[in-house]
């Protein structure tokens, strides 16, 4: 095992990308190092900014959490359960009880509380790829506690890892529309939408794992079990042979990809209208969050129930 390059001390990790290995110590200060350049490269947050951060258990969107309140943001929760039976229980009570020991404020809107149907339920009905219904709900739940409380920015747990994948789908694809719009940081683009970012871009899943553990994080290690089947796990999986081969590959890959690619596809800019059934922002006449509801049998203009913890 190599030395830590700062202190010549025992090391915790390697990082092959950059050729740079790391004590304990030196590792939390490089991933904070890494969020904040991240957050000031791509005009993500002000100084001291109050930011909504999506939490679902995971080490990701738990180290996310941690880093941003480490580096002086005021960052609070919102955690939806998804109501999956212990996945969903343990994610909720991981969610809990960080903000309790960090004095920090969560938000848990509960799908069953609220619909009476859980996300297993709700993908059966519409007959959907999950992963996709899932993100809709969340995303749509999402913006109404963003207007509830008046927040403008959203902070997501997606890493190096996550963005690659996705970059890589959407080439294969030539999915130009998503290739225009795959950014860090996304302005709000109506009143009612927040700004969304992803602070963690330039980590990956390693290091927001270890940053977890030496930092005494508890984060739920188990993968959702919708996602089962997802085609971004082959995805990561081809990227994370190449990064084996040729390390650096993925920081080459999409940070290229945003400095000198992204330019090349248009974003083509809509107009949004309110949705004919709850008002929210749409492209069409019925948003998708009122269709799919629909579909399952679910009446779209049920209030979500949010607790405050």
């Amino acid at each position: 095992m190599r030395r830590c390059v700062k202190c010549k001390g025992e090391s915790v990790i390697n990082l092959k990308s950059t050729n740079a290995a790391f004590c304990q110590e030196h590792f939390i200060e490089y991933f904070l190092r890494q969020v904040a350049r991240a957050i000031k490269k791509y005009k993500m947050l002000a100084e001291g900014q109050q930011v909504l951060v999506a939490v679902s258990g995971g080490k990701d969107s738990m180290a996310l959490w941690d880093a941003l309140l480490s580096l002086g943001y005021r960052a609070d929760g919102l955690h939806v359960d998804l109501g999956i039976g212990e996945y969903s229980e343990g994610s909720r009570l991981i969610c809990e009880r960080f903000a309790a020991n960090r004095g920090a404020r969560l938000y848990v809107l509960s799908l069953v509380d609220t619909y009476g149907s859980n996300m297993q339920e709700i993908v059966r009905r519409t007959r959907r790829v999950s992963c996709s219904v899932c993100g809709t709900v969340k995303r749509y739940l999402m913006n109404l506690v963003v207007q509830q409380k008046g927040y403008r920015v959203v902070a997501t747990g997606h890493n190096l890892d996550d963005e690659t994948a996705a970059l890589l789908g959407n080439l294969f694809g030539w999915q130009e529309g998503y290739l225009a719009r795959q950014y860090p940081h996304l302005p709000s683009t109506h009143a009612r939408l927040p700004a969304r970012v992803k602070p963690l871009v330039r980590l990956g899943e390693m290091e927001t794992e270890l940053y977890c553990r030496l930092k005494g994080i508890e984060f739920l290690a188990d993968d959702c079990p919708l996602a089962r089947g997802a085609t971004s796990l082959a995805y990561k999986e081809l990227i994370n042979s190449l990064e084996e081969k040729m390390p650096g590959t993925k920081q080459r890959f999409l940070f290229g990809f945003w400095d000198r690619g992204r330019r090349s596809f248009i974003d083509t800019p809509v107009e949004l209208k309110g949705c004919s059934l709850c008002g929210q922002p749409t492209t069409a006449d019925t948003c998708l969050f009122c269709r799919l509801m629909q579909k399952a049998g679910i009446d779209p203009l049920t209030q979500p129930q949010v607790q405050e913890m």
